[in-house]
């Protein structure tokens, strides 16, 4: 995992920066991280309920917050 992707993906969700987010999830090694991303640019652009856009958001959200999450635990800690 790098959490440089996931951080990025933040970034470009926050930002409304859909061309680079675009990008990172063709470039990502994480495949959840694609799909999600995926799935939300698809609903994005497509959907016009807004309610499945938000829920692909909150999905997208939800897995880079539990990935950074669980990076967390394997990273050393420093006293």
């Amino acid at each position: 995992m790098d959490i440089a992707d996931y951080d990025k993906a933040l970034y470009y969700t926050h930002r409304s920066q859909w061309d680079n987010l675009l990008i990172l999830m063709v470039r990502t090694n994480d495949d959840l991280l694609s799909k999600r991303i995926e799935h939300f640019l698809h609903a994005y652009n497509f959907e016009a309920d807004d309610s499945i856009v938000e829920k692909t958001l909150y999905t997208l959200l939800h897995y880079i917050d539990h990935a950074l999450t669980e990076q967390g635990k394997f990273e050393p800690i420093l006293t």
